[in-house]
């Protein structure tokens, strides 16, 4: 199954084109669905973005209503065969719900606070298996959902000029809690501090020392793209919900920025990661 890098995004963005091709045209999303025999409500699901894989016959219908031929056509055209790709996710319903990882793996750069646990794109995987285990899933879904978020990790080692940059705030409270053997601690702290070397990537860590900061009760992965709106993800043991309202996003990023003051810097973090992982319990 493909990585169908750019699919997401392409989707997203096509929805927008529509519903702005329409407006311009003076059409109800009715009136296109009267004039193209399609049950109503059709068209406002496409620019909802509420579809899977959208029908280049479709895409070339709702061109012929607005208007569109030539080079805005052929725009379209590229959008929807580039939507069109399938990606390995999709094969996980049950562990991804909604496009998150789409949006991830498209992003040109991410940053994620999640307080009380390492951000998912960091885990090694004796500490994935132990923070599922601790949930309520069985253990087919967890071994499925471990194999899953190995798989999303991958978006930080393309080397083909596309890979994100990642800024992830880290808390030490996360880093200190008891499980699986000091070894499998060790060893999640040392990736931490290795990962932070890497050109891409920054992590930052917020220290108990350092006392209460903006984000104590902030848990957000935020996605930017080159040519797109940025958008917030909400991630917790019940869903992960999105918003792309650009106050929203706004206020998040304005948080963010400010738990990031409050951090150790890149150096100051890995060395402070490199003592944690020789006085670790």
């Amino acid at each position: 199954m493909s990585e169908a890098y750019g699919s997401t995004v392409a989707k997203w963005r096509l929805s927008r084109r529509l519903k702005a091709l329409r407006d311009e045209a003076g059409l109800t999303a009715n009136q296109v669905c009267d004039r193209l025999n399609w049950g109503r409500g059709k068209v406002g699901r496409f620019e909802a973005n509420n579809w899977v894989r959208p029908e280049l016959s479709d895409i070339r219908d709702l061109a012929r209503v607005y208007g569109q031929a030539g080079g805005d056509l052929a725009e379209l055209e590229r959008l929807a065969a580039l939507a069109r790709r399938r990606a390995w996710w999709r094969d996980h319903p049950d562990v991804f719900p909604n496009e998150f990882p789409g949006f991830e793996a498209d992003a040109s750069a991410i940053r994620v606070l999640t307080p009380l646990v390492v951000p998912g794109l960091l885990q090694t995987p004796a500490y994935t298996r132990a923070l599922f285990a601790s949930g309520s899933k069985g253990a087919e879904w967890r071994e499925r959902a471990l194999k899953a978020r190995l798989r999303r990790q991958r978006v930080l080692d393309r080397d083909d000029g596309t890979a994100p940059e990642l800024l992830a705030l880290v808390t030490e409270a996360s880093l200190l809690y008891r499980w699986g053997e000091r070894s499998d601690r060790r060893e999640q702290i040392a990736h931490l501090a290795a990962m932070g070397r890497r050109p891409n990537v920054e992590i930052r860590l917020l220290r108990f020392a350092d006392g209460l900061h903006p984000g104590m009760s902030t848990l957000v992965n935020l996605f930017r793209f080159d040519d797109d709106p940025s958008m917030a993800f909400l991630e917790n043991d019940v869903a992960i919900q999105d918003s792309i309202d650009p106050e929203i996003v706004e206020a998040y990023e304005q948080n963010l920025e400010r738990v990031r003051k409050a951090a150790l810097d890149p150096a100051g973090t890995t060395e402070h990661l490199d003592r944690l992982t020789h006085t670790l319990d």
